[in-house]
C-alpha cells in the first residue's frame, strides 16, 4: 500500500482538482493526504468530504515586498518542516503539486527525503515556481498542446484538468427545480471565482435594470467575504417579476453552471473545465493582474476552439451588455457552443492521472536522503 500527499491549497482552482486526484487514488487502494491552506474556502469545501483525510499547512502568497517577502518566507519554511514532519510519520511515497504557495514547502520537503514529485500545471502559461519544480520533478502534467524548454518530453504528460467524480452536467429541468429557478426563465449566470471579483459584481449590480428589462434573471456569486446574499425583484417585460439572485458560495457548481442559459466567469483554468463539463455557453473575462496573464490565454485558447467568448477587463461596461443580449437571445448560436464544448471533455482526467502516477511510483522509490537527522539537499 503506498502513501501520496497531494499539496493542492489556495484557492478553489487548486483544492478541487486535488480533491479529485485523491478521490481516484483511494478508489484505487491508494491512501491520500491532502495539504491545503488555513483559508476559509478550503476549509469550508473541504469538510464537504469527511471519507478524504486533510492536512492544514502554513504558508503565504509570494508578494514582493518586504513585509510580503517575510511572510513567504516564514511560510515557506513552516511548511517544509511540518511536511518532513508528516512525511515520516505516514511514510509518504509521493507527493503531487497542484501549484500555487501551497506547493512549494512541501515540494522541496519531498524532494530532500528522495521522494517522487508530480507536478500539475492547469493554466496555459507556466510560472516561475512551477518551471522550477518541473526540473525536479518525476512527472509534469501539461494542459493539452503545451510543452515545457529545458523539460524532456518524457516527463511531461498532456492530461488536463481533473474534476471531482459528483462533477457533471445535470439535465437544465432538475437543475433548475432544485434552484428554484423557472424553466421558463432566460438564466445568466456570473461567476468571479472561489473568492470573487469586485468588478463582475459590480457590473451585475449596475446593469440589474438593462437585464431585467431584456427579461434576463441573473445569479451572481459574489466570492466569501465580497457581498451579503440576497435577491432582487424587479418588473420584466409585460409586467413580469424578474427575479436575481446573489449568493457568496455554492458547494454545488454543476447545478449552477447546469441551470444556466450563458455564463459570465472569470478565466481560471478550473472555471474553463467546468463550463465544459456542463456544457454552458460562456463570455469570458480574463483577470487582468493573473500572474504571467494566464487567464487571458486560457480564455483565447477555449474562443479559438469555438467554445466561448473573450471580452477583457476594459471593455466590461462598454460591450459586455451587447455581448449577453447577442448570445442569449441566440439559440442556434448556443447550440453550435454547446457542441463545440462537448468536443472539448477529456472525459476522466483524474482516472488517467491516478493511473500513471500509480505506475510511476512503482517505478520509483522513494530513497531517504535524510541520513543520522542531518538534512541533504538533493541537486
Amino acid at each position: 500500500m503506498r502513501n501520496v500527499v497531494i499539496a493542492c491549497g489556495g484557492t478553489g482552482g487548486h483544492l478541487t482538482p486535488g480533491i479529485a486526484l485523491a478521490q481516484s487514488l483511494e478508489e484505487k487502494g491508494y491512501p491520500s493526504w491532502l495539504f491545503i491552506s488555513q483559508k476559509k474556502v478550503d476549509s469550508r469545501l473541504s469538510q464537504k468530504y469527511p471519507n478524504l483525510s486533510f492536512q492544514s499547512m502554513p504558508g503565504a502568497p509570494l508578494i514582493k515586498n518586504p513585509l510580503g517577502l517575510a511572510r513567504f518566507g516564514h511560510g515557506f519554511v513552516s511548511s517544509f518542516f511540518q511536511s518532513q514532519n508528516f512525511y515520516r510519520k505516514v511514510g509518504a511515497d509521493a507527493l503531487v503539486g497542484f501549484g500555487g504557495f501551497s506547493t512549494f514547502g512541501p515540494a522541496m520537503a519531498a524532494r530532500v527525503r528522495g521522494m517522487p514529485i508530480f507536478i500539475h500545471e492547469a493554466n496555459r502559461a507556466v510560472g516561475k515556481a512551477v518551471r522550477f519544480l518541473a526540473k525536479r520533478s518525476t512527472r509534469t502534467y501539461l494542459p493539452e498542446g503545451m510543452r515545457l524548454d529545458g523539460i524532456s518530453p518524457e516527463i511531461i504528460r498532456n492530461m488536463g484538468y481533473p474534476l471531482r467524480k459528483e462533477f457533471r452536467k445535470i439535465p437544465i429541468e432538475r437543475a433548475r427545480k432544485q434552484l428554484g429557478i423557472p424553466i421558463t426563465d432566460r438564466l445568466l449566470v456570473v461567476i468571479g471565482g472561489s473568492q470573487g471579483a469586485a468588478s463582475l459584481n459590480n457590473w451585475v449590480k449596475e446593469k440589474l435594470q438593462d437585464l431585467a428589462g431584456d427579461g434576463i434573471s441573473t445569479y451572481c456569486l459574489t466570492g466569501m467575504g465580497k457581498d451579503s446574499s440576497g435577491v432582487v425583484q424587479l418588473e420584466g417585460p409585460g409586467g413580469k417579476t424578474i427575479t436575481s439572485r446573489f449568493v457568496s458560495f455554492t458547494d454545488e457548481m454543476n447545478l449552477v453552471l447546469s441551470a444556466a442559459d450563458l455564463v459570465i466567469s472569470r478565466a481560471g483554468a478550473g472555471a474553463i473545465s467546468e463550463i465544459i463539463r456542463c456544457r454552458v455557453p460562456s463570455i469570458l473575462i480574463p483577470y487582468p493582474y493573473a500572474a504571467d496573464n494566464h487567464q487571458f490565454l486560457n480564455a483565447s485558447y477555449l474562443e479559438g476552439k469555438g467554445g466561448g467568448i473573450v471580452c477583457v477587463e476594459k471593455d466590461l461596461n462598454n460591450n459586455l451588455l451587447n455581448e449577453v443580449r447577442e448570445v442569449i437571445f441566440n439559440e442556434e448560436f448556443r447550440a453550435i457552443l454547446r457542441r463545440n464544448l462537448y468536443a472539448m471533455d477529456t472525459g476522466d482526467v483524474a482516472g488517467r492521472i491516478s493511473s500513471d502516477l500509480i505506475q510511476c511510483i512503482k517505478e520509483n522509490p522513494v530513497i531517504d536522503s535524510v541520513k543520522g537527522g542531518v538534512l541533504r539537499m538533493v541537486s
